[in-house]
């Protein structure tokens, strides 16, 4: 059965979740949300997100590692009463507080445990257990044309659910989940210039391969990189994480980012030297800008600012005709905006508003009419 639902990005379904939390706390709207999407997507995130955003309690329950009774709650006989009573499960919020239930893995669940879901999804409550009105309700799984292990979804239970199909963009995980998260500069600046291999699953799906790409496997070659300093045996990681083609395109763009980029030095010499830091090659300029963030902090805000600000002035001291034809007002303008985004969430406003880089580089984009 077709999902014939709008494909969003995670990010515009973390608006949408955002839409409908706000919603219920004001008494508009009460529903479940169910989150569609391949393996790997960042459907979890999303949602952990939210949770963090809110200051909501995430309750997680992996519906294929549970049985019905996890949710019904077990029996005992009330002798003093004369009937049977129901135990409550302790993984169900009870109490009338910001919390998120997360019920992940629907469609690979056992068809026997999904009447017990139901009542959660629909009346919000399981047996006699029902769910505080500040609880939200959200599902995620994946669908059986991902390859995954999954169930059709029955009628029943899809009335019962708003659908989200999740599908992976590069631009969007770079700049919503990647750079905030301080993913290693080279597999940011790698997928922005080679987005089509953030999720290459349907083309593994198509040729029967089991390893893909995906931007949960991304976020694993970040903490390989970080954690492995052989090169043989990190290029063996990221193959075994990615697959072998990509990581052979990978490993060529890694060699030359580890040979050209320089975060730390170029921070730590005086402006006259600097210029010679500079990568000359796009994929160089692009992990350069995401370093530059990655190291933006209150003491490090002014030499970070100079080093981006510097971008636009290279083919002016540099004598190689590549930073002729690099596009480095577009690389600055793209950087300054990713690093601003970066340096309000650290509460770094007035170290652009003092810096005399930032200010020159605002005054030749006005002069541009630019803004």
């Amino acid at each position: 059965m077709t999902i014939n639902a709008m494909r969003v990005s995670a990010g515009r379904a973390l608006e949408v979740l955002r839409a409908g939390w706000t919603a219920q706390q004001d008494g508009h709207l009460t529903t479940a949300f169910m989150l569609h999407g391949r393996p790997g997507v960042g459907k979890s995130q999303i949602v952990a997100q939210l949770a963090s955003e809110v200051g909501a309690e995430l309750v997680d329950l992996r519906l294929t590692t549970i049985e019905p009774q996890d949710l019904r709650g077990l029996p005992y006989y009330d002798h003093e009463a004369g009937k049977t009573v129901w135990y409550r499960p302790e993984d169900l919020p009870d109490e009338d507080r910001p919390a998120i239930l997360f019920l992940d893995e629907l469609t690979a669940a056992a068809p026997w445990l999904q009447p017990t879901v139901y009542g959660l999804l629909q009346e919000r409550r399981v047996g006699r257990h029902r769910l505080p009105p500040s609880v939200f309700l959200v599902a995620a799984g994946n669908r059986v044309e991902d390859g995954a292990v999954a169930h059709e979804m029955g009628t029943g239970l899809s009335d019962r659910l708003v659908h989200l199909v999740v599908e992976a963009e590069a631009n969007d995980w770079l700049d919503g989940y990647a750079v905030p998260r301080g993913l290693h500069p080279t597999v940011i600046a790698f997928l922005k210039t080679r987005p089509d291999l953030l999720d290459t699953s349907e083309r593994a799906l198509a040729a029967g391969d089991a390893i893909m790409a995906t931007p949960r496997s991304w976020e694993r070659v970040s903490t390989i990189l970080r954690a492995v300093p052989d090169g043989p045996v990190r290029r063996i990681l990221v193959a075994g994480t990615v697959g072998e083609a990509v990581a052979a395109e990978f490993a060529l763009v890694a060699a030359d980012i580890a040979a050209s980029v320089q975060v730390a030095e170029m921070l730590a010499v005086p402006e006259r030297e600097r210029w010679a830091l500079y990568p000359a090659t796009l994929h160089g300029l692009h992990a350069l800008i995401y370093g530059l963030i990655a190291a933006l902090d209150a003491t490090t805000a002014p030499r970070v600012i100079d080093s981006l600000a510097g971008l636009r002035h290279l083919a002016a001291h540099r004598d190689e005709p590549v930073f002729r034809s690099l596009p480095l007002a577009e690389l600055t303008t793209y950087g300054f905006e990713t690093l601003i985004r970066r340096g309000l969430d650290l509460g770094l406003a007035d170290a652009f508003l003092d810096s005399p880089a930032y200010a020159a580089y605002a005054e030749e984009r006005a002069a541009l009419g630019l803004g």
